[in-house]
């Protein structure tokens, strides 16, 4: 590894702070939820490693604890993961420095939280596989060991949200997007995109606000762009 791929990994472990500190209190949380509904830390680790989505992990466990069969679990993570699509075609056009074989490793550990810190980076310099690891291992390894931890002690705590865990995704949600508000078209696009999902959420049953408000708030961003 060569002085500039260090200093990149050394750089997404960094970036990734912001996203562990989000992970810890969210996965702990999603920990609890699972050991509630029946799910040892063996299983809820295993769903960490394998599915690695916190809004479809909740779902899942939900329905789990409803003792609805796989086949509507399985339809419902593909439609809230949907949007991860439009995560990896915004960011094809910044992996043309990355090794081929190494883009299928690292688009796996794509997420909300670190594709908006990601996005936000490459856009500013170059970066090689390095950073995208060093972010997005990083990132992960917080949120397995935290769901585990999360159902293994989680019954020593009787109310998280007492403690404020549940508004610990949202928090960091905001902290994120508040990183990428530089100009009025941005905060233009991010205000159309909350009005939108909010008209949906009233509107259209499910989850598919947050498709159709992204896909809407990007048809915007690339006019205002023009």
């Amino acid at each position: 590894m060569t002085s500039t791929e260090k200093n990149q990994l050394a750089f997404g472990i960094k970036r990734a702070m912001p996203i562990v500190m989000g992970y810890i209190p969210v996965g702990f949380a999603l920990g609890v939820l699972a050991s509630g509904n029946g799910l040892s830390p063996f299983e809820t680790g295993a769903m960490s490693i394998l599915v690695y989505a916190g809004s479809a992990q909740f779902i899942a466990v939900n329905m789990l604890g409803a003792g609805i069969s796989p086949l509507p679990i399985i339809i419902t993570t593909l439609l809230v993961n949907l949007r991860h699509i439009l995560f990896s075609a915004s960011l094809s056009p910044y992996f043309r420095e990355v090794n081929k074989k190494l883009i299928p490793l690292i688009s796996f550990y794509i997420t909300d939280e670190s594709f908006a810190v990601s996005i936000t980076d490459v856009k500013e310099k170059s970066l090689t596989h390095t950073y995208f690891l060093g972010l997005y291992i990083t990132s992960y390894l917080s949120w397995v060991l935290s769901t585990i931890l999360g159902s293994a002690f989680g019954s020593l705590i009787p109310d998280t949200k007492a403690l404020g865990f549940d508004f610990a995704l949202p928090g960091m949600f905001l902290a994120l997007l508040c990183m990428q508000l530089k100009d009025m078209k941005t905060i233009a696009v991010a205000l159309a995109a909350g009005a939108l999902s909010m008209f949906f959420i009233f509107t259209i049953p499910g989850n598919w606000n947050v498709i159709l408000s992204t896909i809407i708030a990007a048809a915007l961003g690339v006019f205002l762009e023009k």
